[in-house]
């Protein structure tokens, strides 16, 4: 009985440091890593037990096409505060995914954000140019 005891103390041992050890890669090695472009919509901490901060970015392609929603996870408080900071502009979010999490208790979505930067974008011309309007006495085109 003395051994059972001491196996499943050992199973129960190895299973609790793979658990961990998986934990711990799947959450510093990121499978992939990019930019997303657009506007912050939603940003909270929420959790019953594992307070999270998640948050959602609308993604406009072109003018007048429905946004695709980007979630994602923001586990530093410093990148946090920038992201409110920067709340109603557009702004690219960069981020690294993070496969087969074991639990939510890291976020609830496989992107995590580390850095944002505010989008400035150049002004655009009002319109097309229109040719010089002839003044009275001039011919409209020259000969």
């Amino acid at each position: 009985m003395k051994i059972f005891a001491r196996a499943l103390l050992i199973l129960l041992v190895l299973a609790v440091l793979l658990a961990a050890g998986w934990t711990w890669f799947s959450l510093s090695w990121s499978y992939a890593e990019g930019e997303r472009a657009g506007y912050v919509q939603k940003l909270s901490k929420k959790g019953w037990l594992c307070k999270t901060w998640e948050g959602e970015i609308a993604m406009v392609t072109m003018p007048g096409a429905i946004p695709e929603k980007f979630e994602f996870t923001v586990r530093d408080e410093l990148v946090v505060q920038q992201i409110n900071a920067l709340a109603g502009k557009r702004v690219v979010l960069h981020y690294q995914q993070h496969k087969f999490i074991p639990t939510t208790c890291f976020g609830e979505t496989e992107y995590f954000v580390s850095g944002i930067r505010e989008v400035r974008e150049a002004p655009q011309p009002a319109g097309p140019l229109a040719p010089p309007v002839p003044q009275q006495g001039q011919l409209s085109e020259p000969r």
